[in-house]
């Protein structure tokens, strides 16, 4: 038998629990990236207009440190841009920026940085953001914290063979089966095979680095992920297709297809959104983050609702353990930049202005006392609510 073989759905579902509590019990960085629902809930009850009051656009709705990475569009270029967006609404972008406030503080603490450091971070974030808004679509990027400029680099030097390496274990055209593939059952197998027969699927695989629409795509192997926390408990699976050429030339694609729920982030009063939640999933990226939106589809799979999309060897994360004084800060300019030019996309040149103002509001040095009464008020039940979620995961170790 096989690694992985013989589990079923059900047991499945209770082992991905119990991961998903151990993994947010590894630090309270962990539990924040962790924990969006948590975070909404208590994010409700800070006094009624403590934050300001956005423009209604998309937003990411998890816009933590790790959701934010090189992401390269179908010929191969690459961005800095949001890199997941599983909570996307039409919603207030301040939720964006406190929650990557709360990021970077838990960041900054867990570097045993001083409190000084999260009041110069959240300063720079603003300053960042409303440079991002100021130009969403040119205009001179913000120099690259370390972090960003090694992350990138790897991106630009890898291939097919990395992505293999890294996800696969190898670059054989199977899924090795184990600790994070699991197998299938034949229902799953069954509806994997027909997705891959669709006409739209077949031409988002053909889309990307100029495949010959004419080619033959065909399932080689496919298996569960188990994969971050917060797609724990639902479905997602990877996906190995064959590519085949007219000239006989073939490739392979590794395709990731995660279910979409509904979101923990609240949208805008009347916002004009998707009902379907992979259709909203997409529509969210297509306006946040183009080099990955083009790359998405929402389908039907096993009567859910599912995004697919392939993974690049370009597409990874800021995934930063320690952070420096000075980068820190440098980090939270340049990915609030970022941030401001995905909302600052969506707004007129009137717009953006008002809302630079409005968002900037507050004393002449420092971070606006909305920003920073909101993040210090989250850091402080995140703490609390890590050192009780960890005395609960005794139970599941």
């Amino acid at each position: 038998m096989r690694a992985g073989e013989g589990v079923g759905r059900a047991e499945r579902e209770a082992v991905l629990e119990r991961e998903r509590i151990l993994k947010m019990a590894r630090s309270p960085h962990a539990y924040v990236r962790g924990n969006t629902l948590k975070f909404y809930e208590w994010l409700d009850g800070l006094p009624r207009g403590t934050l300001p009051e956005g423009p209604a656009v998309w937003i990411c709705g998890d816009c933590h440190l790790g959701n934010l990475g090189p992401l390269a569009d179908a010929e191969g270029g690459v961005d800095i841009q949001i890199r997941d967006l599983d909570q996307t609404v039409v919603g207030n972008p301040t939720h964006d920026l406190v929650r990557l406030g709360l990021s970077l503080a838990s960041a900054a603490r867990g570097s045993n940085l001083p409190g000084i450091v999260t009041a110069r971070i959240l300063e720079e974030m603003i300053r960042g953001y409303t440079r991002g808004l100021a130009a969403p679509e040119a205009g001179a990027a913000p120099p690259e914290p370390d972090a960003v400029r090694t992350v990138r680099r790897r991106a630009l030097g890898r291939h097919w063979k990395h992505l293999a390496r890294e996800r696969l274990k190898d670059v054989e055209p199977a899924i090795p089966l184990g600790r994070k593939f699991w197998a299938l059952d034949a229902e799953e197998r069954d509806a994997l095979d027909a997705c891959f027969r669709q006409d739209d699927v077949r031409a988002l695989v053909l889309a990307l680095n100029g495949r010959s629409a004419e080619a033959d795509v065909r399932l080689l192997d496919a298996a569960y992920w188990m994969k971050g926390c917060s797609s724990l408990g639902f479905l997602r699976y990877a996906a190995l297709v064959r590519i085949v050429e007219p000239e006989g030339k073939r490739r392979l694609a590794l395709v990731d297809l995660k279910e979409a729920v509904a979101a923990a982030a609240p949208p805008a009063p009347d916002a004009a959104m998707p009902e379907d939640p992979a259709e909203r999933v997409v529509a969210g990226a297509r306006a946040l983050s183009p080099n990955l939106g083009e790359r998405m589809l929402p389908v039907r799979l096993l009567d859910r609702s599912v995004v697919v999309r392939e993974l690049l060897p370009q597409d990874l994360k800021l995934d930063v353990d320690q952070f420096g004084r000075a980068e820190a800060v440098q980090a939270a300019h340049y990915l609030a930049c970022v941030v401001g030019r995905a909302h600052g996309r969506q707004m007129d040149a009137a717009v953006r202005t008002a809302w630079a103002e409005a968002v900037a509001r507050g004393p002449e040095a420092g971070a606006p006392s909305w920003l920073w009464s909101s993040v210090v008020t989250l850091a402080g039940r995140h703490e609390v609510g890590y050192l009780d979620h960890c005395r609960r995961s005794l139970e599941a170790a």
